[in-house]
């Protein structure tokens, strides 16, 4: 199986009725991308990227859980952050 496809089939694994995962080739790594579904959203997509190396681990599917859980924490941080309709 390939990074991409390691990415993609953990993707696939988990919906989310505000955010839209996409996973694309880095050189060797995958990068995550984390996009808002909700129009008019200025913000850019948050990214995250997962090295060969990650991919390779036995515990990748615990550690990618993990990491898109905080991502999506950070990312709803930063839209309220930078939403001058909240501040």
């Amino acid at each position: 199986m390939t990074p991409l496809e390691t990415v993609t089939e953990e993707i696939a694994k988990y919906e989310h009725p505000y955010f839209e995962f996409s996973a694309t080739p880095k050189g060797d790594d995958v990068e995550l991308c984390i996009h808002s579904k909700i129009p008019g959203v200025l913000s850019p997509a948050y990214r995250i990227t997962f090295s060969e190396r990650d991919l390779k681990s036995t515990q990748f599917p615990w550690t990618f859980q993990k990491l898109l859980y905080g991502c999506l924490t950070d990312y709803v941080v930063e839209l309220f952050t930078k939403n001058p309709m909240t501040g």
